[in-house]
């Protein structure tokens, strides 16, 4: 049975990936904070494996990695994608709480469920493994108000970039997918907002189609790697010139 690892699986884009690989028969260890939400994701699931954890915290990370280990014998695949959006408003009036709190999840805990991984991939027989991480469409254009959020997005191309190049001696493939727009909770609050204020609604895809190209990059040999995938809405204004 091959196995994976996903951060930030209660909700969203995390949750969406959890089951499709829940679904197609992989060992899939659950990582976010709220264990009730995990255990209503595992319940009659035999191939769950529930590891509450804060990717902030290091020797949490190091505890649920070491546990799924035990439990799994190897990692085949992490998708690190445990993430936060600090509200939105301009440098000067972004509480430094808010920049500390975003760093330590979206570019900390990454850092420390990536070093987790690829130390178990490492180590294991056959040795090798996939990491994907989740970027975002801002970690190559920002939205208005973002600076926690880009700067940090920011920071992942270069983890991603950077363990692509220190894993090949040991078959650790490292790839990004950047999203822009998946329906998630966090978009659907987006977009309720937008209707009061009778502005149009943010151009948006189904998340499944994340699920699926998450699954299309883990399914591939080691021998072969998607550095970096955009997966957005068609009508996204994201390339072009004002």
């Amino acid at each position: 049975m091959k196995t994976i690892i996903v951060t930030g699986a209660s909700a969203g884009i995390g949750r969406a990936v959890a089951e499709r690989f829940l679904d197609d028969g992989w060992q899939v260890g659950l990582i976010a904070r709220r264990a009730e939400l995990l255990g209503e994701m595992a319940e009659g699931r035999g191939n769950a494996v529930i590891l509450p954890c804060d990717v902030a915290e290091a020797d949490q990370v190091e505890r649920a990695f070491a546990e799924f280990a035990a439990k799994a014998a190897r990692l085949d695949v992490l998708f690190n994608n445990a993430g936060i959006f600090t509200p939105a408003a301009p440098i000067d009036e972004v509480p430094v709480e808010d920049w500390m709190r975003a760093v330590s999840v979206n570019l900390t805990g990454m850092f420390l469920c990536a070093r987790a991984a690829f130390g178990q991939m490492r180590r294991q027989v056959p040795q090798g493994g996939r990491i994907i991480n989740n970027g975002s469409i801002s970690a190559h254009a920002p939205r208005e108000g973002a600076v926690t959020y880009t700067t940090t997005k920011h920071g992942i191309t270069g983890l991603t970039r950077q363990l692509a190049l220190d894993g090949r001696p040991f078959d650790i493939a490292c790839g990004q997918i950047d999203i822009g727009n998946a329906m998630t909770d966090l978009l659907a609050g987006i977009a309720d907002r937008a209707r009061a204020e009778g502005k149009p609604v943010p151009p948006h895809i189904d998340v499944a189609l994340v699920a699926d190209a998450v699954a299309q990059m883990a399914a591939l040999p080691l021998s072969a790697n998607t550095l970096f995938q955009t997966l957005m809405a068609t009508q996204m204004p994201f390339v072009g010139r004002g």
